[in-house]
């Protein structure tokens, strides 16, 4: 799997390409340290920069120490106990965070 990434005043991007050759650009939401391994959760977004079903992806992530600017390292996460530890501290990052009030109309 390729990636680009690319930085954005208002978020930091990434072009992933699957398996089909055909490329994804998604918003990285966070890195999320889980048992002593980094996986990075992203949103994939459609030609207008949108997600409308809230779905998101998760990889193991990797950098490589000795070379900050070799790019980074993404895997799929192929075993299901896995997947849902990583699912869980996701969700546990998205109770802790804090969203912007909704505007009164």
């Amino acid at each position: 799997m390729g990636k680009k990434e690319d930085y954005d005043d208002e978020e930091m991007t990434v072009e992933l390409e699957l398996d089909d050759g055909s490329i994804v650009n998604c918003a990285v939401i966070t890195i999320l340290p889980v048992n002593e391994k980094d996986y990075i959760v992203l949103l994939p977004l459609d030609e207008n920069d949108e997600n409308e079903d809230g779905e998101v992806w998760f990889y193991r992530y990797s950098e490589n120490p000795d070379d900050p600017n070799e790019e980074p390292e993404l895997d799929y996460i192929e075993d299901d106990e896995e997947y849902e530890i990583v699912a869980e501290a996701f969700d546990e990052y998205l109770d802790n965070c804090e969203f912007d009030e909704l505007p009164e109309e």
